[in-house]
């Protein structure tokens, strides 16, 4: 997994001001709560934070934030963006140690669609999710989960129970029960194709005579 260490500054100077000057001095107002510390308002440079989430992996790992001299581990829970333009605004981080649990969005990686029968019979691939909740040890978050759709034939299914947890992570919703066992992905007929078109071509009559 990737690591990912940001450098970061205890600030003082709250409120929507505050926040507004720091903007534009190409900063990035935060807090850090969670853990056994109350939490801590921080600032962060932009564009460090802007080159940072370009990858998937920030949002799924154990990020090392220096704070004045001091590292502390933590994910990020919340980043707001501006509506268009490619600014981060705000980021909330949660403290975490590698040996207690955590709830974590993770995303889920589709491979292989392209050669399943149903998608090469004409049928057309759907993705229901594009993340799940898992828990899980921090020291054992997984940067995302890789599900194998190639074995899918036109009408089947896969659920939550059909992704390849790694050992020591599980689904929040399959902790309440069967009844939580939403659709992953699937494959279904596309507008035009016939009934029989997903159980083979028939059989061609003879055309010798009696």
């Amino acid at each position: 997994m990737q690591n990912f260490t940001l450098e970061a500054q205890l600030r003082s100077d709250l409120g929507k001001g505050a926040s507004r000057r720091l903007r534009h001095a190409n900063s990035i107002p935060a807090v850090i709560y969670g853990g056994n510390a109350e939490p801590q308002s921080l600032t962060f440079n932009h564009d460090d934070i802007l080159k940072a989430i370009e990858f998937e992996a920030f949002y799924t790992s154990i990020l090392n934030i220096n704070i004045d001299g001091k590292t502390v581990k933590a994910v990020a829970k919340d980043i707001q963006r501006h509506a268009y333009k490619p600014k981060v605004l705000h980021m909330d981080l949660q403290r975490v140690s590698e040996n207690e649990k955590i709830h974590m969005n993770i995303p889920i990686h589709f491979i292989n669609g392209d050669v399943s029968p149903g998608v090469k019979g004409g049928g057309q691939l759907t993705h229901m999710m594009s993340d799940v909740e898992v828990i899980c040890m921090a020291k054992d978050l997984p940067e995302y989960i890789e599900l194998d759709v190639s074995g899918l034939n036109i009408g089947d299914t896969l659920h939550i129970s059909d992704l390849p947890l790694p050992e020591g992570v599980t689904s929040v919703e399959l902790s309440h029960g069967d009844d939580h066992n939403q659709p992953v992905a699937a494959v279904h007929k596309t507008r035009g194709m016939s009934a029989d078109d997903d159980a083979g071509e028939e059989e061609a009559p003879s055309s010798e005579e009696d």
